[in-house]
């Protein structure tokens, strides 16, 4: 039967089934969550390519967008459709959940489900941009967590790795016990060896981004002021040995590095830019994988608790400074900061400070370890508040389906 109570079971942080009703209700609060903007978007409204909208920031990026700037356009991520054992994976109910949203508010979104990375899904996409959407894009959003990647041109799979560079990285890290009960423990993760940097580099920095870039500008679909952004982060000075300054901080590098060539391109070929788009610490289904990260997330909620600006209301900013509503703000490397917040010098003293002091016995005092949990478990629609997790559920919702 594909209709049953469903009950969260899990290892670790990673939960073996989602819940419909539950993920359904996480998007539906999300868009309530986003301010309306202070002029209704008229017209069709901008078209707009998330390349990872069904997670994360990706997922804020498509709802924002569509509430906030009025996009219509192609959302693209990789799920598992519901079997006779398991529910689907939360981003297939959270993509459904978006699709009716977006009906409701009258915008055509077309979401795809493939291999963002292949050519494929590329061509298939220009060609909807050409059939469905006049033939132009307006804006490109990349947001792509992935473990691994095929390069189309050489064959050439890369498996991307968390791991420091030059050296074992040894950390305090966020532990909780079958029963739920928290642990605080020290963990070493080895340093990187071999090709490791190349091949996290090759899946998570800026090469598909650009790629993608080349092929729509190729066919001519880049509208006239087009601009994209990548999703990217820095973080906490107490994560950066195994993020910023690790594998996957070269791989962020590469991205911004990315961003500043293709900026160059864009504003000669169509007047566009491209910039990275840094945003603010967020519990999400990839960042519980990194060591200190849940950790460091719990500390930093403990400080600011309300004032921890979510996913959603970050992304709703992004939109305003990528459409002109505000200005758009830059460093001088030529990131939008969305984590301000977060880096200040008293907040991250704050959260260094209990950071040094956190032991098992002392962490439920220092970091918002109920919020922390019922994050993670709102990422597989458990947890949230005004679903009846007693009463059976529908598995098999349907991938929304567009028409001509």
């Amino acid at each position: 039967m594909s209709e049953r109570v469903i009950a969260p079971r899990n290892r670790g942080f990673l939960f073996l089934d989602s819940h419909p009703a539950g993920c359904t209700r996480l998007v539906e609060d999300m868009w309530q969550a986003i301010p309306a903007p202070a002029t209704a978007p008229t017209g069709d409204g901008p078209v707009a390519l998330v390349i990872g909208s069904s997670a994360g920031y990706g997922l804020a990026a498509t709802v924002a967008g569509l509430k906030r700037a009025g996009i219509r356009g192609i959302g693209i991520c990789f799920e598992k459709a519901p079997t006779e054992r398991r529910s689907a994976t939360a981003g297939w109910y959270r993509t459904a959940a978006t699709a009716d949203l977006a009906g409701a508010a009258g915008r055509d979104m077309v979401f795809l489900n493939g291999d963002a990375f292949a050519d494929s899904m590329k061509s298939h996409t220009g060609d909807l941009i050409k059939e469905r959407f006049g033939g132009r894009l307006d804006y490109l959003i990349y947001s792509v967590a992935a473990p691994r990647r095929t390069d189309p041109d050489t064959g050439i799979t890369y498996a991307s790795v968390l791991k420091p560079i030059g050296q074992a990285y040894r950390t305090k890290t966020l532990v909780f016990g079958d029963e739920g009960a928290p642990e605080v423990r020290e963990v070493e993760t080895a340093p990187a060896e071999g090709d490791d940097i190349q091949q996290t580099v090759g899946v998570m920095g800026g090469a598909d981004w650009d790629r993608w870039i080349s092929h729509l500008a190729d066919r001519g679909l880049l509208a006239e002021g087009f601009t994209t952004a990548a999703l990217s982060y820095i973080g906490s000075p107490l994560t950066a040995a195994i993020y910023r300054q690790g594998t996957i901080g070269a791989a962020k590098a590469h991205l911004e590095a990315t961003a500043r060539t293709l900026n160059e391109r864009l504003g000669k070929l169509v007047g566009g830019r491209a910039v990275t788009s840094v945003n603010g610490a967020a519990v999400t289904q990839s960042s519980t994988a990194i060591p200190g990260i849940a950790l460091y997330v719990g500390l930093l909620r403990g400080v600011l608790g309300d004032a921890l600006v979510p996913p959603a209301g970050q992304l709703a900013d992004l939109w305003d400074q990528l459409t002109g509503t505000a200005p758009l703000t830059v460093d001088d490397e030529g990131r939008v900061r969305l984590d301000t917040w977060e880096l200040t010098d008293d907040v991250q003293a704050a959260v260094a400070e209990r950071w040094k002091e956190a032991t098992t016995g002392n962490i439920a005092e220092l970091a918002a370890l109920d919020w922390f949990q019922a994050e993670v478990r709102r990422l597989y629609g458990f947890d949230v508040p005004g679903i009846d997790y007693a009463r059976s559920a529908e598995t098999a919702v349907s991938w929304p389906t567009h028409t001509p």
